[in-house]
C-alpha cells in the first residue's frame, strides 16, 4: 500500500496563535476557512480550492508541547499564481522573503519560488510556474 497524495498538515498552538495563523495563511498564502469536522476542540480547517490542506488546532488543556524537540521539518509548499503580486504584498507587509528559481528540465518547467516564515516560524514555500 502506498500514499496517493498529501491530505493536510496540522499546526497546534494556543488559541491566540491559532487565530494569528489563520489570518496569516488566509492573507499571505491565499487559503480560505472552510468546513471542519465536528470536533470537540477549537480550530480551523483552511482550504486551497476544495481541499482542506491546513488544520489549525488548539493545544488541549494540560497538553505539553516539546518546544526543545529537534525536528527535520523545514517548510510546506503551495502551488500559486502571480508571483509579482505576492512579492509586492509581502514587501508592503514587511515580511522578509527570499527568491529562488529552479531551471527547466526535461520533465519540469522553470519554477520560481518564494520562501518566508509564518508568525510562529514555520517555513512556507510558494511555487510559481
Amino acid at each position: 500500500m502506498s500514499a496517493m497524495s498529501l491530505s493536510h498538515y496540522n499546526l497546534r498552538a494556543d488559541r491566540e496563535n491559532i487565530a494569528l495563523l489563520k489570518d496569516f495563511y488566509c492573507e499571505f498564502v491565499g487559503l480560505k476557512v472552510g468546513p471542519r469536522a465536528a470536533l470537540n476542540s477549537y480550530g480551523f480547517w483552511l482550504y486551497a480550492g476544495n481541499q482542506a490542506v491546513l488544520h489549525l488546532s488548539e493545544i488541549r488543556h494540560g497538553e505539553q508541547r516539546q518546544s526543545e524537540l529537534k525536528t527535520s521539518f523545514d517548510h510546506v509548499a503551495f502551488n500559486c499564481l502571480d508571483s509579482q503580486a505576492m512579492q509586492e504584498k509581502l514587501h508592503q507587509a514587511g515580511i522578509v522573503y527570499r527568491l529562488a528559481e529552479i531551471p527547466a528540465s526535461e520533465d519540469f518547467p522553470t519554477q520560481q519560488q518564494i520562501f518566508f516564515n509564518d508568525p510562529l516560524g514555520n517555513g512556507i514555500e510558494l511555487n510559481f510556474v
